[in-house]
């Protein structure tokens, strides 16, 4: 049985459609039954669980084969990411009374950086499942693709996108949610000793300016970067409700300094197959 959490999002939903054409029982995690009904629709058995509830996520895990992590994201987190040491307290002590025979937990490019951001979160929660006794990969995926969705309304309607990313002609590691899914579901059916992490990006890196000429090809007329300045961004973020942006806005600098990144430029990451020409393609239909 392989478990999955998060199977709701794209990319727990990604690798568990993939588990199902590869004929392997599938367990949805899910916070409530509504939720989880598409999937026992699929042929998945179903559990109900909350990512911090140890016991509920204790029987979710119990009798499986693997189990995927997918920590729920916290874009606006208290300091010292109270939000995120709940959810890994409450993982570690079910994976340690469930016991499956393997772990695979969604981590991210950067959580190997030693300076405080927003991905730190992710760096707690491979440090915690790091001292388990059970074997467990770490998937870290570059700058999700699918992130360019927020763009989608400006590149049509505006001709231009707005980046937090500089400059506009720096290729950055991305990749597409589907090649996550489908890099997970190949390795959660692996089996290794230890502890070991896996990089993964795109077939090509992709800078803004890339991402804006993908939007032109698929919208038909001239779309710009528009860089949004950094002596903004505070302001920015605080008027869209944020109450602490300081991480959200180290992890941008993280990218755009060079400190999250993967070693030697990527040379060593796995590849995926789907373009950002393909992803912003999707996003453009999706949203007409």
């Amino acid at each position: 049985m392989y478990t999955v959490t998060g199977i709701t999002g794209k990319v727990g939903g990604a690798l568990a459609r993939k588990l199902l054409e590869a004929e392997q029982p599938v367990r949805a995690v899910v916070r409530d039954a509504a939720k989880g009904q598409a999937w026992a629709n699929k042929g998945c058995e179903v559990a109900i669980a909350e990512m911090e509830d140890v016991d509920a996520l204790a029987q979710a895990f119990a009798g499986s084969e693997a189990v995927f992590i997918l920590p729920p994201s916290e874009f606006d987190p208290e300091p010292g990411y109270p939000e995120a040491q709940k959810v890994i307290d409450a993982v570690v002590a079910a994976l340690k009374a469930a016991r499956p025979a393997r772990v695979l937990c969604l981590s991210t490019i950067g959580a190997d950086a030693t300076e405080n951001n927003l991905l730190t979160q992710r760096t707690m929660m491979e440090e915690a499942l790091s001292t388990l006794s059970i074997p467990v990969t770490f998937l870290r995926p570059g700058w999700f693709l699918e992130n360019s969705l927020w763009d989608v309304a400006s590149a049509r309607d505006e001709g231009l996108i707005r980046s937090f990313l500089i400059p506009a002609d720096k290729p950055f590691a991305m990749v597409a949610t589907e090649d996550i899914g489908r890099t997970a579901a190949e390795l959660i059916q692996q089996v290794w000793t230890g502890t070991r992490v896996v990089e993964l990006e795109g077939p090509a890196r992709v800078s803004p300016n890339d991402l804006a000429k993908a939007f032109a090809n698929a919208l038909g007329h001239p779309v710009r970067v528009e860089i949004v300045p950094r002596d903004t961004w505070e302001t920015l973020f605080r008027g869209q409700g944020m109450k602490n942006p300081l991480p959200r806005m180290r992890m941008l600098d993280g990218f755009n300094e060079g400190w999250i990144d993967f070693p030697g430029n990527g040379d060593l990451a796995l590849k995926g197959i789907v373009s950002a020409e393909t992803v912003i393609g999707n996003l453009v239909k999706s949203a007409s």
